[in-house]
């Protein structure tokens, strides 16, 4: 873990509040800040890789189709009392993995439109968990629930490492 302080006041450093001559070289060290979701920092020709912040936040997801997948997830949230910022970290996050799709499998064995791994794991929902978008659903909810508390924060997930 690299510590980075301001050489003026002291502060430890923080990308979204950074001052303005943090941009400045001084003596071979420069900290790189701004808009990007991973910070860059060096000393001396030395670079080192700063965690990724979190970006929870998703593109604004459109008003399902009735009996779609996604409106059954929609229905899912809001009766558990989530939002709609939650269903747009949903629907970004499993567009990605699966573009919802109830067959979706990859070569490692994920599989559904949450790409349980195994895909079985999902029977414990249902035993029409091939095929029911509601089972996967139910399943891939439970799991972001268990492991990531909400959507979002399982989309912040993805978007830092790539899976979730």
């Amino acid at each position: 873990m690299v510590m980075v302080t301001d050489p003026y006041s002291g502060a430890f450093a923080d990308v979204n509040t950074a001052p303005s001559h943090w941009g400045e070289t001084f003596a071979g060290q420069t900290l790189a800040t701004g808009s990007t979701s991973a910070t860059t920092i060096k000393r001396d020709s030395v670079g080192s890789h700063a965690a990724p912040r979190v970006v929870a936040s998703a593109a604004v997801a459109a008003v399902p189709d009735p009996g779609s997948a996604q409106a059954i997830a929609l229905a899912i949230l809001t009766a558990q009392g989530m939002g709609k910022d939650q269903y747009s970290c949903l629907v970004s996050l499993w567009n990605r993995e699966s573009h919802w799709r109830v067959d979706a499998a990859n070569p490692n064995g994920a599989y559904g439109i949450a790409q349980a791994l195994p895909g079985s794991k999902m029977a414990s929902v249902g035993s029409d968990w091939r095929t029911s978008a509601k089972t996967q659903i139910i399943w891939g909810l439970g799991y972001i629930k268990a492991r990531y508390g909400t959507p979002c924060g399982a989309w912040a997930h993805s978007q830092a490492t790539g899976w979730y």
